[in-house]
């Protein structure tokens, strides 16, 4: 069964290539977009125990990554929330992590360990 995915990203570029990818490295399907914190917030809420994987980026067009993960501490032990971002400083990385972030990646450097990650949830 396919990770039930909801992408929180704001640069349709990323997802017309993070989509696909996905599904073909990690067995995932992306079952909603957000762009800013507030409608992540809502497809969490709205897909509530029905997504198994969140993917997050930190800068979107309104309001931050971090208040999303700060939103979704309490979610389910099946659901996990993971950091995709261009800016992994070493203070980021620990924010999101005291988040509740299960992994945190660098956009340009880091995707094979992101998408062995991603694969890891599927198992």
């Amino acid at each position: 069964m396919p990770l039930r995915t909801i992408l929180i990203e704001d640069s349709e570029t990323i997802r017309e290539n993070l989509i696909p990818t996905l599904a073909e490295m990690a067995d995932a399907s992306v079952i909603e977009i957000a762009e800013t914190a507030s409608e992540a917030i809502a497809a969490l809420d709205r897909h509530k125990q029905d997504w198994d994987l969140a993917i997050v980026d930190l800068f979107l067009k309104a309001g931050s990554g971090l208040g999303v993960l700060r939103a979704a501490r309490d979610r389910s032990p099946h659901q996990h929330m993971v950091v995709l971002t261009n800016y992994p400083t070493a203070e980021i990385r620990r924010r999101c992590r005291d988040l509740g972030a299960d992994g945190v990646f660098d956009k340009s450097t880091e995707l094979e360990a992101f998408f062995d990650l991603c694969r890891s949830y599927g198992v």
